[in-house]
């Protein structure tokens, strides 16, 4: 199935374009050249340009208007293989359709209504019939059956003509086009964007990175740049600051050869305050005990992090680097 921008807007054209979803563009440039490009031989060619194949406008009251319309924008110079023109379903409209399809010039017909309308269009020769699900469903009527109908018909009678879909307003517009088959699709690109978004999708894709990330990064990358750390001989006081300004929760003690012998964190400031009162602050941390102090590699994967965090039951965790502190990992660090 054929993929088309519906815009006129040549800012969302670009973006839509370097994104290579598109595969095509129906427009009229006489909107966009009201607020861009004023030549507007200059603005067909540069979203010539941008899509491989545009849709646009050829427009008239007679047959004979609309086909001197058609050889004016053919001799812009564009390969006739990039260019269909888009022709409002009417007699006229039709007359225009078979004289311009027997020169070779691919045609659009628009704004099909009824099967017999897209009938007509298939029989002068057009390229394509695009029916407006939006507008259909405006005025009451559903486009899943005319799509179907009109895709059966060229199958029928082997017509060349490929049924497309416009005027497209929601997902449930294109789920109802790829289920009936049509040929060519035309979307506005806040649709087209949409179209890979589902919430379901989306909490599996971060599933995905969050466990590809912890399998790929190294603590070392996530180590913030601090490394709060007190001697046995400061006083419970002096670690309180260290935590404080460190913003962990934690603190490594070292003794006096700089050698780590232990952690102390605020839940061991809470359970001595508990027991002792405010008088502890001025303690050494000499007089405590500590246990053995729980570390990681700073070149260990994420994942190992992970696990003795969590195995352990401990929210920080200190990270050497051959023998040397070099900072401490928070569990809000995975994050």
């Amino acid at each position: 199935m054929e993929l088309y921008l519906e815009s006129h807007d040549l800012k969302e054209i670009e973006e839509a374009f370097k994104s290579g979803i598109p595969s095509g563009l129906t427009t009229s440039p006489a909107f966009i050249q009201r607020s861009t490009i004023n030549d507007e031989t200059a603005l067909i060619q540069k979203i010539s340009s941008l899509a491989h194949i545009i849709h646009i406008d050829a427009i008239g009251e007679k047959s004979e208007t609309i086909v001197h319309e058609a050889h004016r924008l053919m001799s812009i110079g564009i390969n006739s293989e990039s260019i269909v023109l888009r022709i409002p379903v009417s007699m006229e409209g039709i007359k225009a359709c078979r004289i311009l399809s027997r020169e070779g010039i691919k045609i659009n017909i628009q704004s099909v209504f009824t099967l017999q309308q897209a009938y007509v269009a298939m029989q002068a020769g057009a390229a394509y019939v695009s029916i407006p699900a939006g507008k259909l469903q405006d005025h009451g009527y559903d486009s899943s059956a005319l799509l179907e109908q009109s895709i059966a018909c060229a199958e029928k009678y082997d017509y060349q003509t490929k049924v497309m879909i416009t005027s497209v307003r929601s997902a449930e517009h294109v789920r109802n086009a790829i289920n009936s088959g049509v040929h060519a699709i035309a979307l506005p690109w806040n649709i087209i964007k949409g179209l890979t978004e589902n919430d379901y999708s989306n909490q599996s894709n971060q599933e995905f990175f969050e466990s590809n990330r912890f399998l790929t990064t190294l603590v070392k990358d996530v180590l913030r740049d601090i490394n709060p750390q007190v001697r046995l001989s400061d006083t419970i006081l002096d670690a309180v600051v260290q935590m404080s300004q460190g913003g962990l929760g934690a603190v490594a003690v070292l003794d006096e050869k700089a050698k780590v012998i232990g952690v102390f964190t605020d839940g061991d400031l809470r359970r001595l305050l508990q027991g002792d009162g405010k008088d502890i602050l001025t303690m050494k941390l000499s007089d405590l005990k500590f246990k053995q102090p729980i570390s990681v590699e700073a070149n260990a994967y994420l994942k190992d992090a992970a696990q003795i965090l969590k195995g352990k039951r401990i929210d920080n965790l200190l990270v050497m680097d051959n023998g040397e502190l070099i900072g401490m990992l928070d569990i809000q660090d995975l994050n």
